[in-house]
This record gives C-alpha cells, structure tokens and sequence, in this order.
C-alpha cells in the first residue's frame, strides 16, 4: 500500500516523541475568542501558541471541535471530518496546525469511534431505513431492552438503561453514555471502513496524535459487561496497522478508564495503542496527600504491570470530566466524598466535579507537590488548561460545565477571554472572591516570578533536561517514614532521585542509596550539590508538602568547567541547521550549556551565591553580510538576593576558520557542533559542515548587567 504520508514539519521526528511530550489539555471554545461572540475559536488559539510555547508544554490536546448539537461538550458528534462553525473554518484549522508546528507543538484532537449524537446523518438514515438497508446495521437496534443485562450504567446520575426507545423505529437503541449518543455497530464492515476513513482524514491534515474516547465499548456480546472484549482489541490492532504503513510519528490514545491490569492491554504487544490513561493513579495521588501517607501511591504503582517499551502511561491530575471514583473501591469512594465533595453539589456520576486548586483548598504547597509528582511518575503528563494558574471552578453551573469555564487571561472585562457582551459568553467567568479573574490570571501571574505560573514553567523546563524523568525506569524507595514518597527515575547514565513530603509538617528520614556510592546528589532547580552518598544512609528532612529532584552525579559531571578555560570547553551533538539551537524549545539545553561556560568567567557575579534556576529569555539575531550572531539574554536566580541578567554575544564558525579559532581561542568556544546522524536534538536535516559557536571578543568580556 502506497504510504499517504505527507510533507509534515514532524515528518522526520522522533517516532517516540509522545514518551518525552508534556501535554496540554483544552477545548477551543474556553481559551480565546477572536470575534467577539463570546466562544472561543481557532483564530483565537492560534493568536495564544506563544504563551503555550513559553509555558514548555510540546503537544496540545483539543477537544471535540466538530458540528455537534453540544448536549454533551462536543462529544456527540454530528459530523466528523468539519469543523463547528462556532470555532472557525477547515482553513482556520490548518493555519491553526502549520502555526503550531512553526511554534514547536503538536497537536491531538478526538476520535470518538463508540458513538454518534441522534443529530448525525447516519442516525437519521438507520431510523428512516427498512430492516435490510445497509444504514439500519449503522447502531444497534434491538426488539427488547433484556439483552446485555451484565453492562453497566456508567452516567446512573442521568440514565437508567442503556436502552432507548425510538417511537419512529418502535425498537430500542444501545447508548452506553447518554441516550441521545447511540452506538455505532462495529459488528458492521461498514461501520469499521468509515472509521478509517475518518482517521486518514485528520491525520492527512497533520495532528500528530489521535485520542480515541471510550474505547473499551466498541463490541457487545451477551453474557459479558461488554468491555474490553477480544473484538475491540482485535480493532485496534488493525487501526495500529493501518497507521504504521501509512503515517509516521503517528500516536494513539485509548481512553480506557480501567483498572490497570485492563488498560494494560490496549497497548497489545506494542501493535495496539502507543498510549493508556492511568486512570487509578490519579485518585490515589490525591489520597495520599489527603491522609499524609505513601501507600496509596505506592499500592497501584505497584499492581501496574509492565508495559512494551515503546509505549507510555498518561498522567493527569484534573481534565474537562469528572475527578472519576469508579476505579477505587467503595472505602475509598465514600472517603473521596467526605474529604474532597462535601457538597453534595460538586458530586456527579461516580466523580467529583472540581478543578485542581479548589480540590487542594487552594494551597499553594500542595498545588506544587501534585505538580511536581506529576511530572516526575512515569508517564506523560498532561495539564489542563487554568491549572497552571489555580483557576477555580463553579459546579452550580450544571453537569460537568464547573471546570469548563473561559481562560482567565487578565483583570478586564470577561477576563480578558473576549470583548463579547458578557451574557453572550458560552458559561460565565469565574467571580468566587478566592478565584475571582481579577485576582488569578495569567497577566498578573506573567508580572510576577514568584507566581505559579513562573513556577509551572521553571519546572517543565527542568523536567525537559531529563529523559529519566520521561523514558526512565522506576526504583521506589521504602524509607521508614510512611510520610516521605521517595523513588528513583533512571535511564541511560541518568539517575534521578525524587522526594516529596506528603506531611503539612517538617519531616525527615534516612534513606538507602548505598547503590550511587561515590556519587553526589544535586538539586535539580539550583545545581546545589549535597553531600557524597556513602554506604551509610544518607539524611534529609523536608518542610511541609516539600518536593525535590536530585540528580545523582559523578564529580567527573562538573570537571570542565572547573579546569583551566583554556583546557576544556562544552559539546553539545546535534544534527540540522545550527540555528536552531536557539529555538524555545531546546533552549534548555543551551542554557545549561552558557549557565557552565559563565561559572568560572572573572565577570560573573554570582560566585559566591548559589544557583537556583536559570534560562534563556530571549535571543536577538544580527545579520552580517557573511554570516548571522546572536546576543542571548539568560537570566540566573539565586537562593538568596535578587536575580541577574547575562548579555552573551554568540556567532559561529566552520571549516579551515573553526579549527583555527579552537587552537587560537579554545576559552571562548561554548560549543563544537558536530553532525552525527545517530543523535539529534532538533530533527535529521541535511547539512554539509562542522562548526561552532564562540563568544564575540569585542563584548564577551563586558561586565553582565542586571535585570
């Protein structure tokens, strides 16, 4: 079969990327209106990748944005291959993907395969269709609501059966969600070729990545609860197929919200689904910080079974549903309710309707260590959008609208969202007195480093430094403190060492690293070294809901920027054009390149301070006749005083002029770039020389400024 890959920014990319991706959760009618009719649009997203990109997330996750009457917040699709007109045209949304790639992100939207609204063509059609008629076998349709009595009800706040009646048909429809979705008949050949087709049609357009909703219904069979059956597995595997020989660096998501030793098998032998929710993980993260103990955590990390190496676990803490209670017990649901939903009010279905801050009281300490545990647990994490800044939420607006609110962006009018009269708004901004828009946005929250936004940021940034905190293998760590959460992320010669303090109060512990010995742990966010792990245990204490990642080095790690700075200077191996090193997202390693270039220079003024974080905050490229520099602008923060700004004059050289500047220069080399086809940090692209950066003479030597 000929391939239908098209000439994609990502073509050539990673084809694990989604094991490396930080996910961001949104639907386009709650982030940016561009019109001003009060709903959010594609015009409207596209204008607001820059803050996405400058938050470090790579891959956005949209949901349903398809023609739909809307009782279900898109999911009950009218139409699957246009575009609501609410939020723009089929050229909105190409411009909204070619913009994106130009930003360095990725883009996921919905395959929803297990059901259709009532509104859909071919609903209509099953319903004017004689019994023979090829659109009949489009649903289920059954003479009697008796069969598959062993399925359960999965939204019982709303639905008593998953039978409907049809006065015009005189039968009864299957729906396993509400009755105006009905279920598509993937018994029917029909029915699975459609779904192909619908596939290759978004694909084509270029998402990298399709998030396939409710994937365990597919397929019923009498005498089972018609989950998870043999024939839906059987599916996927040829969807897998399908992909494999027509698409690359292509993924898919099952929604399958089950126990793990379930949801482990919609990865297959790798020939399923690249990705799985854990679903069971989240609740108990949120216990565990609740009775100030490990082993909620520790219990279901522990029942999960191992999954094919090329695939990943997505993590989330809150998204556009529920905080789903059906895969704990009844214990734990009913302690759930009582310390997270006492109002009846925030309570829906078998969940909880409530965004991450108001859930966590809105303490800030918590709010970090459920963020800092999220991006450091195996998996993919995924934040929803507003979390990054504690937006709040309204569960008296009905269903599951309470956490489906407009983006709060800054203090004006309908928080910044639109200029729309405020009654046209799809759901009212948020005004609760602690989460109010004119107190928590992102204007006020970008004004402030100290803010959670800031926070969120320098965190996915250290995150991207680490592939053990992506690819790694877990260690979890018994320390005798049940209330210290301790675990070890390797991979490669990388070994990362996470602590978290579930406790509102100080604790400390031993724990046995005897392993690394030999080996320093440094802090991860300020480079601040510890002492060496000996075979003894080795000590920490933590202040109340601390979290920490240590970086278990080799004093070998830090040698070259210690030598001489004519002895030794920084590699960094990369394939493709050079400039894009300077791009946002790979920034970070540049950084971390410049932040061991100016530790030893005469001018740095932080010598006697200790590092707590640094970036790059810009670059400005100057264009030469016979060649580009560029000045960046890295800021570097300290434990203690105020933070500080470094101007460095970057250009580069190659061929006959690079190897005399490395003899000639060597101190002022930051980097030597060599191409090498096995190791790529932006992506394979041709090019025909070696060089390397160095620091202009005529300025690398002024005195830094501050900022």
């Amino acid at each position: 079969m000929a391939s239908r890959q098209k000439d994609y920014y990502w073509q050539d990319s990673d084809p694990l990327w989604y094991k490396d991706a930080i996910i961001y959760e949104l639907h386009i009618r709650a982030f940016y209106d561009s019109n001003g009719d009060g709903i959010g649009d594609f015009k409207g997203l596209t204008e607001k990748l820059g803050y996405l990109q400058d938050l470090g997330v790579t891959t956005i996750w949209l949901l349903p944005f398809y023609p739909s009457p809307l009782k279900d917040d898109g999911y009950d699709i009218a139409e699957y291959t246009s575009i609501h007109p609410n939020y723009g045209t089929m050229r909105d949304f190409k411009n909204f993907i070619r913009e994106a790639n130009r930003y360095g992100l990725r883009v996921i939207t919905e395959l929803v395969l297990n059901h259709t609204s009532d509104q859909h063509p071919w609903f209509k059609r099953s319903r004017r269709s004689i019994s023979d008629n090829k659109w009949r076998d489009f649903y289920v349709w059954s003479d009697t609501p008796d069969k598959y009595k062993d399925a359960r009800i999965i939204f019982k706040d709303f639905e008593s059966s998953n039978w409907n009646w049809d006065h015009v048909v005189k039968a009864y429809y299957w729906h396993r969600f509400y009755s105006h979705q009905p279920d598509l008949n993937f018994d029917n050949p029909l029915v699975r070729q459609t779904m192909f087709d619908v596939l290759n049609f978004w694909l084509e357009t270029g998402v990298s990545g399709l998030r396939l909703d409710a994937v365990p219904y597919l397929y019923e069979r009498e005498g089972t609860n018609c989950e998870n059956l043999p024939e839906t597995h059987a599916f996927l595997k040829e969807l897998r197929n399908h992909i494999d020989e027509n698409f690359s660096s292509r993924m898919l998501l099952a929604e399958a919200n089950q126990w793990a030793e379930d949801a482990v098998a919609y990865f297959g032998n790798n020939d399923e689904c690249h990705m799985s929710y854990h679903f069971p993980l989240m609740p108990r993260m949120f216990m565990a910080i609740r009775r100030e103990d490990r082993f909620p955590i520790v219990d279901i990390l522990e029942q999960t079974p191992e999954i094919p190496e090329e695939c990943q676990w997505a993590l989330f803490l809150r998204n556009h549903d529920e905080l789903t209670l059906e895969m704990v017990t009844d214990e734990e649901r009913d302690y759930m309710y009582r310390v997270y939903a006492h109002d009846i009010q925030a309570r829906i279905n078998l969940g909880i309707r409530r965004r991450l801050a108001p859930l966590l009281s809105n303490d800030r300490r918590k709010i970090e260590l459920m963020n800092g545990l999220l991006l450091s647990l195996p998996g993919t994490p995924i934040i929803y959008y507003g979390d990054e800044i504690g937006m709040g939420d309204n569960f008296y607006l009905g269903d599951r609208n309470s956490v489906r609110t407009p983006m709060q962006w800054n203090s004006d009018r309908n928080a910044g969202f639109s200029f729309a009269n405020p009654q046209q708004l799809y759901l009212p901004v948020n005004i609760a007195p602690e989460y109010h828009y004119e107190t928590i946005n992102v204007e006020v929250q970008q004004n402030n480093t100290d803010s959670l936004l800031w926070w969120m940021k320098r965190l996915i940034s250290l995150r991207k430094r680490f592939k053990a905190l992506s690819r790694g293998t877990l260690e979890i760590l018994f320390p005798e403190n049940r209330k210290i959460f301790a675990f070890i992320r390797r991979y490669q010669n990388e070994a990362v060492l996470v602590l978290a303090n579930l406790s509102h109060l100080i604790q400390h512990t031993s724990i046995n690293l005897s392993s690394f010995n030999g080996m320093v742990p440094v802090e991860v966010a300020g480079r601040v070294e510890f002492p060496r792990i000996t075979e003894s245990p080795y000590f920490f204490t933590l202040g109340p809901y601390a979290f920490y990642w240590f970086s278990l080095e080799t004093k070998e790690v830090e040698r070259f920027a210690l030598q001489p700075a004519d002895t030794a200077f920084a590699t960094i191996t990369m394939t493709g054009e050079w400039r894009n090193l300077f791009k946002r997202e790979t920034r970070a390693v540049l950084s971390a390149t410049l932040i061991d270039y100016i530790r030893p220079r005469r001018w740095f003024g932080g010598k006697s301070r200790s590092i707590r974080a640094y970036n790059i905050n810009d670059t400005i490229a100057i264009n030469y006749d016979t060649h580009t520099s560029y000045i960046v602008f890295i800021d570097v923060e300290y434990t203690e005083g105020e933070a500080e700004t470094y101007q460095l004059p970057i250009s580069y050289a190659s061929g006959d002029s690079m190897n005399e500047l490395i003899s000639q220069w060597p101190q002022a080399v930051i980097a030597y770039v060599k191409n090498n086809s096995d190791i790529g940090i932006i992506y394979d692209a041709a090019s025909d020389s070696e060089f390397c950066m160095y620091l202009m003479r005529a300025v690398a030597n002024r005195k830094h400024f501050k900022s």
